[in-house]
């Protein structure tokens, strides 16, 4: 790869990480809000949440994303879209987000966290 294409590709990588970040934040507050509520959408977008911040400890099955309703199956796509860019873990994005955090595996997982 030549040096042009080369920043052609980091300018692209940089212009979608912005993207990834003005539509991903407003969309984690929005799935955050939802988490917290006692519907079966509430539970399904909250193992997602505990997925993206541990995905080895808390393993979320993507099929459940079939139970969403539209809008909340694009804040899914929106939240992981900014966590393909990294720059915090997920929670670190929200105010009070490790209170928030184990409230939801308190709540979805029971006690020990264990699904």
């Amino acid at each position: 790869m030549n040096a042009l294409a080369l920043f052609d590709e980091l300018d692209a990588i940089e212009r979608d990480r912005q993207q990834a970040h003005s539509a991903g934040l407003p969309a984690l507050q929005r799935l955050a809000y939802v988490a917290q509520g006692d519907s079966g959408q509430a539970r399904i977008v909250g193992l997602f949440l505990l997925g993206l911040y541990n995905g080895t400890d808390y393993p979320f099955d993507l099929t459940q994303l079939r139970g969403l309703d539209l809008a909340l199956f694009q804040d899914c796509q929106a939240v992981l879209h900014l966590d393909y860019h990294p720059e915090r873990e997920v929670h670190e994005y929200l105010v009070q987000g490790d209170a928030l955090f184990s409230r939801l595996r308190a709540t979805l997982l029971g006690a020990g966290g264990d699904q």
